[in-house]
């Protein structure tokens, strides 16, 4: 992709070197190939940095719990949504189904249609933040350990990691103290990778000491199997300076289909425009349609991983290892080894795990997966922890 003149010409004024812009317009090209465009990417850059290799057909029995995938899959309707349309697949927009997906996310998060942005999942809007309001002399201040980080800094721009409090929530303070000129503040909530929920109070305060130009990015890819986190779409509503993500990859089971948004003020999501391309398959705009039209899904779904979820703290807790309690479809494990040996020895008995984190490298991130999957987790875990 090309960044139009005036866009590179405002990119130019706002610190960043010839270069750098084209290190944007290669990550606006490339995207899905860098390491750091996605769960799925990353989740693969770490087996590959184990040594275990890509791009070869895994063992059927291997059980896949690092990339905070849903086993539950799309729903039924979702999948008869699918079907449906797949043979109009030869059109870009058969009957208006962007719109009505629009329509349907408005209706749920009591904000108006112009508040929403609908992208390819929530890495794609993710990353144009980066491009539309960072520079090399307005960072992305985000907790650690934390996701999204690699975009700004890929691009050039500053980042600050600031630590995260003691019960693993973002300290607002402690950010806006980090770099009180930052173009965004960015939490994941619940957070990518300790599964634990940021209180309203500390967005709150984001929003009311930052810089007038800056925003506030919320990346809400987990909220819904969260029985504590508070949305942000009212602080959408109310205008201010804050830009939510969402996806249909975790609760929805949709992540091989693609589909996400952004909601913000209509000025805000204006200025991610130039920072991409590309249309919405069909397939997962009818499937995620329907799939909201099912009111018992989420909660349904919340309910059943919070039950393997819980299931799988009781046998750690029953063998003294440490965690982080998660209200996510993941969590964090003490190892007491480097996490990435702990993942080969993991690896060996059929069942995959990661990712680690450098703040962290004892620490391991493992998906709840089906209750099969959990029970063959702690099988190969009873084998390697021995």
């Amino acid at each position: 992709m090309v960044l139009e003149s005036e866009h590179a010409e405002s990119l130019l004024q706002k610190g960043f070197s010839r270069r750098q812009l084209g290190r944007i317009a290669s990550l606006l090209t490339a995207g899905a190939a860098l390491p750091f465009y996605n769960e799925f990417a990353m989740a693969q850059d770490a087996q590959r940095r184990m040594g275990m290799g890509m791009g070869r057909r895994l063992d059927p029995d291997t059980v896949r719990i690092n990339q905070n995938e849903n086993p539950m899959g799309p729903s039924k309707e979702g999948l008869e949504a699918i079907a449906k349309i797949a043979p109009m697949g030869w059109r870009y927009s058969p009957g208006g189904e962007q719109g009505e997906l629009t329509a349907a996310i408005a209706e749920v998060e009591g904000v108006s249609t112009n508040n929403i942005s609908l992208y390819a999942g929530s890495s794609d809007p993710l990353h144009r933040v980066s491009c539309a309001f960072t520079s090399p002399g307005h960072s992305w201040t985000m907790g650690d350990p934390g996701y999204g980080g690699g975009a700004p800094a890929f691009i050039g721009s500053g980042l600050k990691r600031v630590p995260l409090r003691g019960d693993y929530a973002h300290d607002g303070a402690a950010m806006i103290k980090a770099d009180p000129d930052a173009g965004v503040y960015y939490i994941c909530n619940p957070n990518n990778p300790t599964g634990t929920v940021t209180p309203r109070k500390e967005i709150e305060y984001i929003l009311a000491n930052k810089q007038k130009d800056a925003v506030v990015l919320v990346d809400e890819a987990y909220i819904h199997f969260s029985d504590n986190a508070q949305p942000c779409s009212d602080l959408v509503k109310a205008g201010k300076d804050i830009i939510v993500l969402r996806t249909f990859s975790k609760i929805y089971g949709m992540a091989g289909l693609r589909m996400g948004f952004a909601m913000a003020r209509p000025d805000l999501l204006a200025k991610l425009r130039p920072y991409g391309a590309g249309f919405l398959p069909v397939t997962a705009l009818a499937c995620a349609a329907a799939s909201m039209k099912v009111k018992t899904l989420v909660a349904e779904r919340r309910a059943l991983n919070k039950q393997i979820r819980q299931d799988t703290f009781d046998f750690l807790e029953k063998k003294g290892v440490q965690y982080i309690p998660s209200e996510t479809n993941f969590f964090m494990m003490e190892v007491k080894r480097p996490a990435g040996d702990f993942a080969q020895a993991m690896a060996a008995q059929k069942v995959i795990v990661g990712r680690t984190w450098q703040t962290w490298p004892t620490k391991s991130r493992i998906t709840v997966g089906s209750a099969d999957d959990m029970a063959k987790f702690k099988a190969a875990f009873e084998k390697v922890w021995a």
